[in-house]
């Protein structure tokens, strides 16, 4: 009997304090597809965003209690909800108002009133690109925790195979050393990526993640060119043409 697939619809929450344009985006998004779950002001927003975690969040900036820029600041200090696209929607289209939201950790802005169509392309773009950023995310993660293992082997196998004369063992500490290095701009760029802020923060720390990956693959194919010279009857004719003590 084969698999059923079943079919994971993305959730999107809409807050939006004028219940007559809440209600059309609720019934667009619905027709295209989409699970949509919806708040009357920025508040109630916040709470269920923290609560569902949505994939992407269409938010008015201007609503009682609690506005647009108020609600991408709480969203953008909570840890589980840093990193959830947010698409402002506004009635005006000031450059300054634009690049306040997006200073603050907006996605993208749609001006009231825009067609269904800009809409879901708004949206489309946004999930498309946030699922290449979690995908590139996890494969360097995955590819740093895999080097970090393999590293760790090289190191003890470096410890019993450098032991063959007193000198080795300052090889040994060098090399150490310069394993570390990476490690710990990588270690550091995995935290700093998991609490990155934006788009663009992901992708700096992504570039780091993949430069300092790239070091570490240079040291490692060193060492195991060193690993293949040092063998104690290499040593004997080192330490015989006094190249090594």
């Amino acid at each position: 009997m084969g698999k059923v697939l079943v079919k994971v619809l993305v959730k999107v929450l809409i807050i939006e304090d004028e219940s007559h344009l809440r209600h059309n985006l609720q019934e667009v998004l619905e027709s295209n597809g989409y699970k949509v779950l919806t708040a009357a002001n920025g508040q109630v927003g916040i709470e269920i965003a923290k609560a569902e975690l949505p994939d992407l969040i269409l938010c008015d900036v201007i609503m009682p209690k609690l506005d647009g820029y108020g609600v991408i600041i709480s969203l953008r200090e909570d840890r589980r909800t840093i990193s959830i696209p947010i698409i402002l929607l506004t009635a005006k289209a000031e450059n300054w108002e634009q690049r306040y939201g997006m200073e603050l950790g907006a996605d993208d802005y749609l001006t009231k009133p825009f067609e269904v169509n800009e809409l879901l392309r708004a949206i489309a773009s946004r999930l498309e690109r946030q699922e290449k950023l979690n995908e590139s995310y996890q494969e360097q993660i995955a590819y740093s925790q895999a080097l970090e293992e393999k590293v760790k082997k090289t190191q003890e196998n470096l410890d019993k195979s450098l032991k063959v004369s007193s000198s080795q063992a300052d090889i040994l500490a060098k090399i150490t050393e310069d394993l570390r290095n990476p490690l710990s701009n990588i270690n550091m760029a995995i935290q700093m990526l998991k609490q990155s802020k934006s788009e663009q923060e992901n992708l700096r720390y992504l570039k780091i993640l993949q430069e300092e990956c790239t070091r570490e693959i240079q040291i490692l194919n060193e060492i195991e060119y060193l690993q293949k010279l040092m063998t104690p009857e290499n040593a004997q004719i080192l330490q015989k043409w006094k190249l090594i003590t």
